[in-house]
């Protein structure tokens, strides 16, 4: 008999709300996805509220919520919203028996893990399945850069996620080193995600400028991610050719961090830029290691695009929680 259950995809703008079913094969089945926006709700009571009303029908009494923020200890604050997370107190709060609470990159994983191989598609490397066995990183620019990675083994699949985007900043020639500069005199520590994300390209394209000395007003990340993916604009074009590069550098790194035999792009940046990856400089920069350039030559990289896979991954995460013998 399947398992019914709600799963939520919370983030700084959206809270995504579906009805989902585990079936008596481990098989997800997800509905059609309620989107609500986070400011029009004051906490996620209320917002859950909103999605019983629009189901109007009786809603299953578990939960599986995917985070945009770390899970760490008993109270949870969103980053780029007001919500306020009881790990304790949620089950009371919206009447249900059963939760999993889980960081909405590490839902991201548990998605790769589950997804169908028609949904992973490639991008560099040698052309074949997600290992067996093995270690699996999963990187996704987005609003911010989510990191995560998995272990496959014998026994199924563990998830570790992680605030991976958050590492220092490593820059590579003279462009990196003019953005360094000016991100380190105004945030004196600077992360990967201030360039590895959706608005970095606004970093980008400010340093190609500077490197022609041109003086030119940045336009909003939006406008220039549009204008380079249309190629109707010579510099943001340049910019979002060398975001693919710069990401590739990067993701080789966590690569040759978490011991990667794959890794996996996610994250609504990787999507916009799916047919340009694989004819971009992303694989000859993954590659460029020095000594270990043999070796990454090997890691294949893929994309993943399932179109909900935080919803799908917060489903996997409820089963590997509460009954692992349908999570392989």
């Amino acid at each position: 008999m399947s398992t019914d259950l709600v799963a939520l995809d919370v983030g700084g703008t959206h809270a995504r709300f579906a009805l989902a079913s585990i079936g008596d094969d481990g098989a997800i089945t997800l509905g059609e996805p309620v989107t609500l926006n986070t400011d029009d709700y004051a906490s996620l009571q209320t917002a859950w509220e909103e999605f019983e009303r629009r189901c109007q029908c009786a809603v299953p009494r578990a939960v599986s919520i995917a985070i945009a923020a770390p899970i760490v200890g008993e109270t949870v604050r969103m980053t780029n919203n007001s919500w306020i997370f009881h790990t304790l107190a949620i089950d009371q709060q919206l009447g249900v028996d059963r939760v999993t609470l889980i960081n909405d990159f590490g839902a991201v994983a548990h998605a790769v893990a589950r997804a169908p191989e028609d949904q992973l598609i490639h991008i560099t490397g040698p052309d074949k399945p997600l290992p067996k066995r093995g270690t699996v990183s999963v990187i996704g620019p987005g609003t911010g850069l989510g990191v995560a990675h998995f272990h496959r083994h014998d026994g199924g699949y563990h998830v570790q996620p992680t605030e991976g985007g958050h590492i220092d900043f490593a820059p590579l020639d003279a462009v990196d080193d003019w953005m360094m500069a000016k991100l380190r005199r105004q945030h004196l520590r600077v992360s990967t995600e201030r360039v590895h994300a959706g608005p970095g390209i606004c970093e980008i394209y400010a340093a190609l400028a500077a490197t022609e000395k041109r003086t030119v007003e940045i336009p909003e990340d939006r406008i220039i991610w549009e204008r380079g993916l249309a190629r109707e604009d010579s510099l943001a074009t340049a910019a979002v050719d060398r975001f693919c590069a710069s990401l590739g550098s990067v993701a080789g790194d966590y690569a040759l961090a978490h011991g990667a035999s794959a890794v996996v792009l996610a994250g609504g940046v990787g999507l916009r830029l799916r047919e340009l990856l694989p004819r971009s400089a992303f694989g000859e920069r993954f590659r460029f290691k020095g000594r270990y350039t043999e070796m990454m030559a090997g890691i294949p990289v893929k994309l993943i695009v399932h179109p909900q896979p935080g919803l799908f991954g917060a489903v996997a995460a409820f089963a590997c929680e509460h009954m692992p013998e349908r999570a392989r």
